[in-house]
């Protein structure tokens, strides 16, 4: 079943405005939510991340602003704005805002 999005239909809407980094932390908005998988903004400030953790699920990075460290199975990959990056699921994955940055992620069940 899906549930309703979470922003509004038929409207066009920039990604910057749905999101906006916070001083020293780490924001977040669920733009769309459905049984295949969900997509979530994320704003990060500089220095800040996401610790080593595994989710069952694909996902997919696209880096819209800033520059983005991505460590995969113990590989490093930098992201930068226009860049797409596939994390498999159930391997050990994790995010280090190098700079202000702002990323959408696509988890795919």
């Amino acid at each position: 079943m899906t549930q309703a999005p979470a922003i509004p239909h038929a409207e066009t809407l920039l990604l910057q405005s749905l999101i906006v980094p916070t001083p020293g932390g780490i924001a977040s908005r669920v733009l769309a939510k459905a049984a295949g998988g969900n997509v979530t903004l994320f704003a990060f400030d500089a220095g800040q991340g996401l610790t080593e953790h595994t989710t069952p699920y694909d996902a997919l990075v696209l880096v819209l602003e800033g520059r983005i460290l991505l460590t995969i199975g113990g590989k490093a990959v930098e992201a930068i704005p226009g860049s797409v990056v596939v994390m498999p699921g159930n391997v050990p994955h994790a995010v280090d805002a190098r700079e202000t940055s702002r990323m959408l992620l696509v988890m795919l069940k």
